[in-house]
């Protein structure tokens, strides 16, 4: 349940243009072996009482991504060296039941498409990023997906197909009674939220965090491609009630031009900002980690867009 009118990308960056700029970019400072591309990282969380970040590590002129942990010491991010290396895409994580739940999208020929990929977004959980064990994979042809759990213990379910029920990716949610509910069936007959994208954009949800007043703060991404196709990806952030169904307008939150400048991976890739995750701060701030043209990782402090949906 909805009130909202669609609204296109430019739309929602004409409104967030008109509000002040964020501040402070920063780049991540990365140490690893191989001097690749370290990006679309998650925001620090701890794993064994150790602020730990996961990246995505992949070559300037490749797809083939790896996942590694890295430790902050003295300002900069030193791989970890005692935790597994996963090779996944995009990495995401969140706490349920007291357990580390962590995932990312695993890529593999396509079973139809000579030279092509498909994906499908894997699911695990462990007491720390050492003994994670798989536990749920999503459906051929969907990214992300993200579990959240909920004030009495049952677990806020989003999803994105792509193709016949959701075209270039829209957002589903579905609130079930635990995680081991989750299976292919439940993801794919997840109910869409009307009036978010247009058919030629698309979105995700990249993070989802619950607020104080038991409702679903979400941080997300929606896209564009433009007439040269080039993309453009915004951070975006949504409300949704999981007692009534009832969800926000989305806003955006940040631009690339908001960041430091730097590489971009192709020339198309430029205006790309993915969402990693958000640290919210008592002072009504908040850090957002996030993916910087496929290439970096940087965060920005933000007015804590979550705010306004807990007062």
């Amino acid at each position: 349940m909805t009130n909202q009118q669609i609204q296109t990308c430019k739309e929602l960056l004409t409104a967030f243009q008109n509000n002040p700029q964020t501040t402070n970019p920063e780049k991540l400072r990365f140490t690893n072996d191989n001097h690749k591309d370290i990006y679309n990282i998650t925001a620090p969380f701890k794993n064994d009482g150790k602020g730990t970040i996961a990246g995505r590590v992949e070559s300037r002129d490749s797809e083939e991504s790896e996942v590694h942990f890295f430790t902050e010491e003295n300002g900069v991010w030193k791989q970890n060296r005692d935790t597994p290396i996963f090779k996944l895409q995009d990495p995401f994580v969140t706490k349920i039941a007291g357990e580390l739940l962590f995932g990312g999208v695993e890529t593999f020929p396509h079973p139809t498409k000579k030279h092509s990929l498909g994906w499908r977004t894997i699911l695990m959980k462990g007491s720390t990023i050492a003994n994670l064990e798989q536990f749920a994979i999503g459906p051929d042809g969907m990214k992300d997906i993200r579990l959240v759990e909920l004030l009495d213990g049952s677990i806020g379910m989003f999803t994105r197909p792509q193709g016949e029920k959701g075209g270039r990716g829209k957002i589903g949610f579905k609130r079930l009674s635990s995680i081991d509910k989750i299976t292919v069936d439940e993801i794919e007959n997840t109910p869409l939220l009307e009036n978010q994208f247009v058919d030629n954009e698309w979105g995700g949800v990249n993070e989802a965090q619950v607020l104080s007043n038991g409702k679903i703060g979400v941080l997300g991404h929606v896209a564009r491609f433009d007439k040269q196709k080039n993309r453009h990806y915004y951070p975006m952030v949504f409300m949704i009630d999981p007692e009534t169904g009832y969800y926000s307008d989305m806003k955006i939150i940040a631009t690339r031009a908001n960041f430091q400048k730097g590489p971009c991976k192709r020339a198309d890739l430029q205006d790309v900002v993915f969402s990693g995750g958000l640290i919210r701060k008592p002072n009504k701030t908040a850090d957002l980690y996030a993916g910087t043209s496929d290439v970096e990782a940087q965060k920005i402090t933000i007015p804590d867009p979550f705010f306004q949906y807990e007062t």
